[in-house]
């Protein structure tokens, strides 16, 4: 019953070739935390100016929310996902054997920029073909996401054991990916759409804010557990080396599992209850890790925050298509922009406060968040315990 979904997937080879690209980001992005604790080691940073590098990031995803229109109204989004993957991977080589910080900083920008397009593409994409075969694929194609967090921080341990230093781990993490995805081109291809926008970029109107901030606050939980929780192991729980990468490891595990159950979950608590629950449930996750020295205490935190966290953004991806005076495309656009962005900007905000504060109250910043984001869904009308499907509606290609 739990892996109903994931089989339906694996059987559809198109869906199973867009969905691999979910696994991409974050087998790329796993690598990359694995590595952060020795890129700042390589360049001195301190936690702020880590988080000021950080910051490239998200102005990367911003530059990419006013280029989107250009770029989707022009290519092919087949293409595109071909190109944008490929291209991700040459950044995240350079970013991780940066040799000085405008190579580091030039790098950060452009994955920024470049992961929210290819964000946008996969995600319409598999809107298009749940559509098309008449089935829900978007948890499960999130799911493979979760698992290529997870075995991103098994690789990078493993390679540890074995002396492989981070700037040959990536280069093989890459060998792999380029030979799945030039093996699939053809289905990548195949999805010939063009995602054009006819009204330009908007911003939610104030009856959406409140679904944005609990979106903003998920993602920006991602991110943090993502980018300080090998620093975390590293230098406040003085963790061996094997250890380092294990935070996000069992955060990413938990997460798929959650997801892999999420519509068994949601479909016996509601839509409300599901989102409420799993912040209150992420809060108590950090509560656990700031308030321990022990470090299998601190992974059994991040594992309760990955529960915590997995099912709620696809209750906010189904809210968001049902709000009135919202289109299904507008709100699928709104949560991604807000969402990327709250994933790319929260650690750079937990890197200033670790500054001055320590890396232990950075973190407990989230504490705060996650609970407000519990009494934001608690007195969200939107959010209702109903969580039977609209009817569709006919396709809008229009995404901003």
């Amino acid at each position: 019953m739990l892996f109903k979904n994931f089989r339906s997937l694996l059987s559809l080879k198109p869906v199973l070739a867009v969905g691999f690209l979910f696994a991409v980001s974050s087998l790329l992005f796993g690598t990359w935390v694995a590595a952060i604790p020795s890129i700042k080691e390589k360049f001195a940073f301190t936690d702020g100016s880590l988080g000021l590098m950080l910051l490239l990031s998200p102005l990367g995803a911003i530059t990419g929310v006013f280029l989107s229109t250009k770029v989707f109204s022009r290519i092919p989004v087949g293409k595109w996902m071909l190109i944008g993957y490929l291209s991700l991977c040459i950044i995240m080589v350079l970013q991780i054997n940066a040799v000085n910080l405008i190579m580091l900083g030039a790098c950060l920008y452009g994955f920024g920029l470049v992961s929210f397009l290819n964000g946008v593409s996969t995600n319409a994409t598999i809107s298009l073909m749940e559509k098309r075969y008449g089935r829900l694929l978007m948890s499960s194609c999130h799911a493979l996401y979760s698992l290529g967090g997870a075995v991103s921080a098994v690789l990078a341990a493993l390679m540890v054991a074995l002396h492989i230093t981070r700037g040959w781990q990536i280069v093989l993490v890459v060998i792999i990916i380029y030979t799945v995805v030039l093996s699939s081109r053809q289905l990548l291809l195949a999805n010939k759409e063009i995602i054009h926008s006819g009204s330009g970029i908007k911003l939610p109107s104030w009856s959406v804010l409140g679904i944005s901030f609990i979106c903003m606050t998920l993602f920006m939980a991602e991110g943090c557990v993502a980018d300080w929780s090998g620093i975390y192991f590293k230098e406040v729980l003085h963790a061996p080396k094997i250890f380092v990468s294990m935070g996000y490891g069992v955060f990413a595990v938990a997460m798929t599992i959650g997801r892999l159950n999420g519509d068994n979950i949601v479909s016996k608590t509601g839509n409300k209850k599901a989102v409420i629950w799993g912040c209150l449930l992420a809060s108590a996750g950090f509560m656990l890790v700031v308030s321990t020295p022990v470090i299998f205490i601190a992974l059994l935190g991040y594992i309760t925050i990955g529960f915590g966290c997995s099912c709620i953004v696809p209750v906010l991806f189904r809210t968001s298509a049902n709000i009135p005076g919202l289109s299904r495309v507008e709100g699928f656009a709104m949560v991604t922009t807000g969402g990327l962005i709250g994933f790319l900007a929260g650690p750079s905000l937990i890197g200033f406060i670790s500054e001055k504060t320590g890396l232990s109250a950075g973190l407990s910043l989230l504490i705060i968040m996650t609970l407000l984001a519990a009494i934001v869904a608690w007195r969200n009308q939107f959010l209702s315990n109903n969580v039977a499907p609209a009817a569709e509606e006919e396709f809008d290609e229009q995404l901003y």
